[in-house]
C-alpha cells in the first residue's frame, strides 16, 4: 500500500468514475453570443452530444452495469431535457456545471452567485434534487465558488486537480470533500477540434489517447488512488471512441478490484472514513492566496508580466 492509499469499500484497490460534461452547444453562445446562430457546423457538432453521443454512451454504461456522473449546464438541460431524463432513468447522478458554462474566475461576487444559483434552480426543477456535486465550466473555480457551494449543501467539488486521491476544501463558511482529475483525463485535448475555438491541435487516435486513459488507471490501482475521466458527449459520444470506452471498462473489471462509482458515492465514502477515524484525507485551507503576492512588488525591475525593466 502506499501512503496515498485509500480504503476503498469492499478491499478495492481504486475508484474509478467516468464523468461526462454534457456542454452541448452552450459554449458556443457563449464564446459567439451574437452569431452563435451562423455558426451551423460547430452547432451540429455540439448538439451531436445530447442527441447522438448520449445514447450511444448510456447504452456502454448500462451493459457494463455501472452508474456514474453528469455534469450539466442548467441552460442545457432545459434545452435537451430527453437526454437528462435518459440519465435519470438509469440511475446516472446529475451534477451542477454553471448555467451556460460561463468561468467562474472571470465573475465578480454578483455574477458568479446570480448564475450559480440560477444552474442550481433548473436542477431542483428537473431532477427533484438539489445537486450535490460542482464542476467549474472549464476548471474556472474562483475564490468564492467554495463558499456558494458550501452554502448550497454540496458535498463535493470535481474542479480542481491537487491530489490523486481525495482531500478536503475547507474555509471558513465549512468544507467539502475535493475529487480531482487532471487534463490527461479529459478528453478535450485529446479529440477536440474546432475553429470557432481557436483549438485546432491534431486530434489523436482512438488507440493513442485511450493508451494514456489505461495507463493512468493501471497506476491509480497499483497505488490505492483514483481515476476519474471529465469526457464530453460530443467528443467519447463517437463510435470508435464509445467501442473504446467499453473495452477500457472490460479491462478494469477484468484487473479486479475496481470500486466504479458516483461522484457523490465517492464524497460520501471519504465522509464516512473520517467520521470512523479510518483514514485522513490532506486539508487544503481555502482561499490559496486573498490577493496578488506582495513579493513581486519587493524586487525593483520586474513587471507583472516577469519580464526585466
Amino acid at each position: 500500500m502506499f501512503p496515498t492509499s485509500v480504503p476503498w469499500p469492499n478491499g478495492a484497490r481504486c475508484a474509478v468514475a467516468f464523468t461526462y460534461d454534457m456542454d452541448a452547444d452552450s459554449i458556443l453562445h457563449l464564446a459567439h453570443h451574437a452569431t452563435a446562430h451562423s455558426r451551423v457546423a460547430s452547432l451540429s457538432m455540439l448538439r451531436y452530444g445530447p442527441q447522438v453521443g448520449m445514447p450511444r454512451i448510456l447504452k456502454v454504461l448500462k451493459e457494463a452495469g455501472i452508474r456514474q456522473t453528469f455534469f450539466v449546464p442548467g441552460w442545457s438541460i432545459e434545452r435537451y431535457p430527453e437526454a437528462v431524463e435518459a440519465m435519470l432513468k438509469d440511475g446516472h447522478e446529475v451534477a451542477h456545471h454553471g448555467y451556460l458554462h460561463e468561468l467562474p474566475s472571470e465573475m465578480n461576487a454578483e455574477q458568479e452567485a446570480y448564475w450559480f444559483q440560477r444552474a442550481t434552480d433548473v436542477i431542483v426543477k428537473y431532477t427533484g434534487q438539489k445537486p450535490r456535486g460542482y464542476r467549474a465550466p472549464s476548471y474556472r473555480f474562483s475564490d468564492r465558488t467554495l463558499d456558494l457551494m458550501i452554502a448550497g449543501g454540496m458535498t463535493y467539488d470535481a474542479s480542481l486537480m491537487g491530489d490523486d486521491v481525495p482531500y478536503v476544501l475547507e474555509s471558513e463558511a465549512g468544507s467539502l470533500v475535493a475529487l480531482a482529475t487532471h487534463a490527461t483525463l479529459d478528453d478535450w485535448p485529446h479529440f477536440m477540434y474546432g475553429r470557432d475555438f481557436n483549438y485546432v491541435m491534431q486530434v489523436r487516435s482512438v488507440t493513442a489517447a485511450f493508451e494514456v486513459y489505461r495507463d493512468e488507471f493501471d497506476a491509480a490501482w497499483e497505488e490505492g488512488g483514483m481515476w476519474i475521466a471529465v469526457w464530453h458527449p460530443f467528443l467519447s459520444g463517437r463510435p470508435s471512441r464509445a467501442q473504446a470506452t467499453a473495452r477500457l471498462i472490460r479491462h478494469m473489471q477484468d484487473k479486479g478490484g475496481v470500486w466504479f462509482a458516483t461522484m457523490e458515492e465517492i464524497a460520501a465514502h471519504v465522509r464516512s472514513l473520517q467520521a470512523a477515524g479510518t483514514w485522513s484525507p490532506r486539508v487544503d485551507r481555502m482561499p490559496y492566496y486573498t490577493g496578488p503576492i506582495p513579493e513581486l512588488f519587493e524586487g525593483p525591475g520586474v513587471t507583472a508580466a516577469g519580464a526585466r525593466t
